[in-house]
């Protein structure tokens, strides 16, 4: 059976454009940033969690408090926001054979091969874009390493 995709990167991306967007200074409520992505509040805030501790956001608590972007940015690298919350999780969504299977374990360590590689190529895939090239469009007029 599949599982779900982890949808954390791409709401963390999400959330982040969209307090680069917000021009007034104003801290916005994880509820307006859940309603702008379509998730819950509550999976918002776990999200932000990791981009807060890194420095990327900041909360401010209180009536009229929410969360603010923290810098720049074109000083956020999208191969961050990957690293903060996929980590060294598989992004291939291995699963656990039969120990005892040889067929298992050496699909096993073939996958394991195979995903690390995946994780490197998007990793250095969103190295070469930031928080801000989504924010202004910029990134669908760069080509890929493959076309310069």
């Amino acid at each position: 059976m599949a599982r779900s995709t982890n949808t954390q990167f791409a709401v963390a991306v999400h959330v982040l454009t969209y307090l680069a967007g917000v021009t007034d200074g104003h801290p916005v409520s994880s509820e307006e940033l859940s309603s702008s992505a379509n998730v819950n509040a509550v999976y918002v805030r776990r999200v932000l969690g990791p981009l807060r501790e890194a420095g990327l956001v900041r909360s401010r608590p209180g009536v009229r408090g929410g969360w603010e972007l923290a810098g720049d940015p074109a000083g956020i690298p999208l191969a961050q926001v990957w690293s903060l919350l996929q980590g060294t999780d598989p992004v291939l969504g291995l699963h656990g054979p039969d120990p005892a299977c040889a067929t298992g374990r050496q699909v096993q360590k073939s996958l394991t091969t195979l995903d690390r590689a995946v994780a490197d190529s998007v990793t250095a895939t969103l190295r070469r874009f930031t928080v801000r090239d989504v924010l202004t469009g910029t990134l669908e007029a760069r080509p890929s390493a493959s076309e310069s």
